[in-house]
């Protein structure tokens, strides 16, 4: 009788964590977030250690929902493959909510979140030929450019008159050719360009602040019907109005692009 009342005892111990929220129950409770290196929203501290903005919002959000959270580096041109496949549960790594891929809106292939930071496209070229570049009408003209593989920076490149545009499998790869002389300018997030650019191993090379874009936005893909958007941009609600957005972008010296409040996108 003993044993058995502590195996009663034992069962609704865990159905109380289960309630409260607790993680003790959720050990099978995986969720894999699809992402490609890139500071400073996913990247690798001197330790090998993942951090950035959307890793650490990524972990806060989803072990709040009980999750277990594995990152799973993709290739950026195979991210549809990967989310509608299974592969991963989302893709969250600066993920452009209003661009475009192959003529057709990314809001009609999978169902966002609520934008939560803001972005443009960037032009990185060697320091020294910073000033021939002054518009993409005349500038471009048999330069070699390099871009991410179905990223916006590869639409915002295709608006540049007579350039030979080449992909790579991420942003750093396209910004590694222009260090390495192999290309003329690389097409980046702005926030990536703002992180790196004109510091240590990239000191020779800038970005051309005229030629940036329009306003962007990022959001967090879902496969189309996921339960997961709506609880997911419950929490950035919460975390918008309880300071944490604010205090994770702060680390990473992203609080001037931040979103924090999303009363506006309520639907």
């Amino acid at each position: 009788m003993k044993k058995t009342l502590i195996i009663m005892l034992a069962v609704a111990i865990l159905a109380t964590c289960c309630i409260a929220g607790f993680g003790a129950c959720t050990d099978d409770k995986t969720i894999t977030v699809g992402y490609t290196l890139y500071n400073p929203m996913n990247y690798e501290d001197d330790n090998g250690e993942l951090i950035g903005f959307d890793t650490d919002l990524a972990k806060k959000v989803f072990e709040e929902l009980g999750y277990k959270v594995v990152f799973k580096e993709i290739e950026w041109n195979k991210k549809y493959v990967d989310l509608n496949a299974g592969t991963i549960d989302c893709i969250w790594n600066g993920f452009t909510s209003n661009g475009v891929d192959d003529g057709t809106p990314r809001a009609e292939l999978v169902d966002f979140s609520y934008n939560y930071m803001k972005n443009y496209q960037a032009v990185v070229v060697k320091a020294a030929d910073k000033a021939n570049y002054t518009d993409k009408n005349t500038s471009f003209a048999g330069k070699q450019g390099y871009v991410e593989a179905e990223s916006a920076g590869q639409g915002y490149a295709e608006d540049f008159t007579d350039a030979t545009i080449s992909t790579a499998n991420n942003q750093m790869a396209a910004i590694m050719q222009v260090k390495a002389g192999a290309g003329d300018f690389a097409v980046v997030d702005y926030l990536l360009a703002n992180s790196i650019i004109g510091k240590g191993d990239f000191a020779n090379l800038a970005y051309v602040e005229n030629l940036n874009s329009e306003i962007e936005y990022y959001a967090i893909g879902f496969k189309k019907g996921s339960e997961l958007t709506a609880k997911v941009n419950e929490l950035l609600e919460k975390y918008g109005e309880d300071g944490t957005l604010i205090e994770i972008a702060t680390k990473y010296q992203l609080e001037n692009a931040v979103i924090t409040d999303f009363s506006s996108q309520k639907k």
